[in-house]
């Protein structure tokens, strides 16, 4: 199978650069990082615009590329359909993509309000109320999905719809977002995950900061 290269950008702030590295790790695929450049106009979009429509991360394999995470997830699905990265039955594996879609499509207002960084931990911070929507949404997707399937995972095991939701659990982490036992239990499974432990110590070896990132609101 031919090498691929998986382009990102910076590890401790970009919700989709972590969501496709973590899909590509699940499936098994031998890939090489390719990091850009913050200040690039593709990156920055990315961080500060908070579209998940850019070229960033983008999966080289061959002569084949593919951008955007759920477009990465199904290719991924494809070549490595043993790799479990949807569930096997399809009734459920129909709920995994739909709750993947949910938070790929949506939730702006969280985005917005709880910006990623692994580097940054707030022991109080207020949520603005256009977030708290979008949070509760998350909460009620991640209890329906744990009561169904038993856990630890939303799935039970490792799925794309783990990959789509870590961002949030970092977010949540960050910002000391109230939680009940169950979700807290699920934001400390993926925190201690194998996989986010290695980004997250990348995460903290970044130099650079983006200042518009760092303010409050």
């Amino acid at each position: 199978m031919a090498k691929a290269t998986l382009t990102i950008s910076s590890k401790n702030y970009s919700s989709w650069s972590l969501r496709g590295w973590l899909l590509c790790r699940m499936s098994g695929l031998d890939f090489d990082e390719k990091m850009v450049d913050v200040q690039a106009a593709d990156a920055r979009q990315e961080l500060l615009l908070l579209s998940p429509s850019v070229l960033v991360p983008r999966l080289t394999h061959g002569s084949v590329q593919v951008w955007d995470t759920l477009a990465i997830a199904e290719y991924l699905h494809e070549i490595a359909p043993d790799a479990g990265l949807y569930p096997a039955d399809r009734t459920i594996r129909a709920h995994c993509r739909s709750v993947s879609g949910e938070i790929h499509s949506g939730f702006y207002n969280l985005r917005s309000a709880l910006p990623m960084n692994l580097k940054a931990k707030h022991a109080a911070f207020k949520v603005f109320s256009g977030a708290r929507g979008d949070v509760e949404r998350v909460r009620t997707i991640w209890r329906e999905c744990l009561d169904a399937y038993g856990g630890p995972f939303l799935f039970g095991e490792p799925t794309v719809a783990d990959a789509m939701y870590a961002p949030v659990c970092t977010r949540f982490e960050t910002y000391s977002v109230a939680l009940e036992e169950a979700e807290r239990a699920y934001v400390d499974t993926i925190l201690d995950w194998p996989l986010m432990a290695e980004w997250r110590e990348g995460a903290l070896a970044e130099p650079e900061e983006i200042v518009e990132l760092e303010v409050e609101f």
